[in-house]
């Protein structure tokens, strides 16, 4: 972060979401992440604000918010999509009044998938886009960036959503297996302490009495 020269201060917006991703970023201030630590500060007033944070998908009703939002953010500024949901409308892209990601309105410069996205996930996210911030400044100092929300193309620039799908469930998955794995380990230290355990029955509709009723 040695490009950093200002401390940069963040805006968060929900769009729609369950608030569980809205939790996760307040998670982030808490003396156990500390993100203040990186001099990040959340401010309430947009032009006051040199990233975006968005949670939750776009639908009818909260697309003009997001963009006055955006538009009112001095230049140069950088939107950070938190959660499947801002990614490309989660679990709801197929309800009648949304419309999908956050990149469906303003351009989105970092995507951070999870269902809900956990505090490490957002701060990295946070981390990265004041590279992109870096990148832009010197660009507005060249002449060179412009805003360009009124000619803004989502699908022009929009990921595919089965890859933004993918990279969620493949770190839901990880960190799955890395819950069951500390499972393991205290169930293996358990016997040592002296404590019996007594053996486990597969209950009536369970996977393990489902996969025993077909073997039979």
């Amino acid at each position: 972060m040695s490009y950093v020269t200002k401390s940069p201060w963040v805006i968060h917006y929900d769009g729609s979401s369950c608030n569980g991703c809205d939790i996760e970023v307040l998670a982030c201030l808490t003396p156990m992440y500390d993100v203040e630590r990186f001099g990040i500060i959340n401010t309430g007033n947009p032009k006051h604000a040199d990233i975006f944070l968005v949670t939750g998908s776009v639908n009818e009703q909260n697309k003009d918010v997001i963009k006055q939002i955006y538009e009112q953010m001095p230049n140069p500024k950088v939107v950070v999509a938190i959660g499947i949901c801002a990614n490309s409308g989660g679990i709801f892209a197929e309800c009648y009044n949304v419309m999908g990601g956050v990149d469906k309105v303003i351009p989105v410069d970092v995507y951070v998938p999870g269902c809900a996205a956990r505090p490490e996930a957002i701060i990295d996210g946070v981390v990265k886009g004041l590279a992109v911030l870096a990148k832009k400044r010197e660009a507005l100092e060249k002449g060179e960036l412009t805003d360009y929300v009124a000619e803004f193309d989502a699908d022009a620039v929009r990921p595919a959503e089965a890859e933004t799908v993918e990279e969620a469930l493949a770190e839901a998955e990880a960190e799955e297996e890395e819950i069951l794995e500390e499972a393991k380990e205290v169930a293996e230290e358990i016997p040592q302490s002296g404590v019996e355990l007594a053996p486990v029955e597969a209950s009536e509709g369970s996977a393990e009495s489902i996969k025993e009723g077909s073997e039979a």
